[in-house]
């Protein structure tokens, strides 16, 4: 297939299309972690009224999904925490037993960051939003950095942004967060020059931090969305050891040129087994797509490719 590095395809992706959920018009940019002997997954579905709802799904082997038809139901920790009408692109990290979600609603003064927590994917607790408006993106750390938990996040504004950087902040408690640290932002004249953001949690290995994360460049039609990966100093994860010059994935596939939003290939979620490296992203707004990569070969692609 064309453009392929060290990601190599799903060869009959997609692997979700809007088929699984009856009210869908689209599913894309979800979120999926390993649970019990399976799989479990947090969907964004955009429904035929053009709500935006997630929805839960389990599966045995992470290819073949059973999504539920109703939307994920969240209980409020305080009753000053308000339900979202517009909800997406979640994200999933497991630290401790205690599966943490994040996603992105919609608010009068932009975007917001939204938390919530479970540990059967029954019960979620909605918490305090982790961020105030406007921000797109956020991922939270597997383990706490420096006795802190931990996330990669990038502000934005009340529209579509064109720009945008990633920072790294803190927190003793996953309410008060702080230490806000630039990591890293655009690169002219690329595939990542109009804006990027973390894509999956990051994945720790001996060379560092591992992500994935998107970057996106304003072509004369619009903006195509592109998969890059990078390297961060385990301690001290605002600093980059190497960051790919070369992108992992582009769209290309005609799953991925066409659809609800055109050219877009975003990284959301990605599962590891044993040294293979299982990237969920989704593909042009419209179906959720799968791609392998050998974890080793793939550090050393980006070390190998990095500016």
């Amino acid at each position: 297939m064309a453009n392929e590095t060290v990601f190599k395809r799903y060869p009959n992706n997609p692997v979700v299309t809007p088929a699984s959920v009856s009210r869908a018009n689209s599913i894309h940019n979800s979120a999926i972690v390993k649970y019990g002997d399976g799989y479990a997954g947090i969907f964004r579905v955009d429904e035929i009224d053009f709500s935006f709802k997630m929805h839960l799904g389990f599966s045995t082997d992470g290819i073949d999904w059973d999504i539920e038809e109703t939307p994920l139901h969240m209980t409020p920790e305080h009753p000053g925490i308000l339900p979202h009408a517009r909800t997406y692109d979640p994200r999933l990290t497991e630290i401790d037993g205690t599966f943490y979600f994040t996603w992105c609603h919609d608010s009068n003064q932009g975007p917001c960051i939204g938390l919530a927590t479970t540990t059967d994917f029954k019960t979620f607790i909605q918490r305090e939003d982790i961020m105030p408006p406007a921000n797109r993106n956020c991922v939270i750390f597997p383990r706490k950095i420096n006795g802190k938990y931990a996330i990669y996040h990038r502000p934005s504004d009340r529209g579509h942004t064109p720009f945008g950087d990633m920072f790294y902040s803190t927190s003793p408690d996953m309410v008060h967060w702080g230490t806000h640290r630039f990591v890293f932002g655009t690169v002219d004249k690329s595939w990542q020059s109009t804006k990027i953001g973390p894509g999956p949690a990051p994945i720790e290995t001996d060379e560092g931090w591992l992500l994935i994360y998107h970057g996106v460049w304003t072509s004369c039609n619009g903006y195509l969305y592109y998969a890059g990966g990078a390297l961060l100093d385990l301690d001290e994860p605002w600093k980059v050891i190497a960051r790919t010059r070369d992108y992992l994935l582009a769209p290309s596939e005609i799953y991925e040129r066409v659809g609800d939003v055109p050219n877009v290939v975003f990284p959301s979620a990605a599962v590891v087994n044993g040294e293979t490296l299982r990237l969920y992203y989704g593909c042009a707004d419209t179906n959720v797509g799968m791609a392998e990569a050998e974890i080793p070969e793939l550090i050393a692609f980006i070390k190998e490719r990095s500016l």
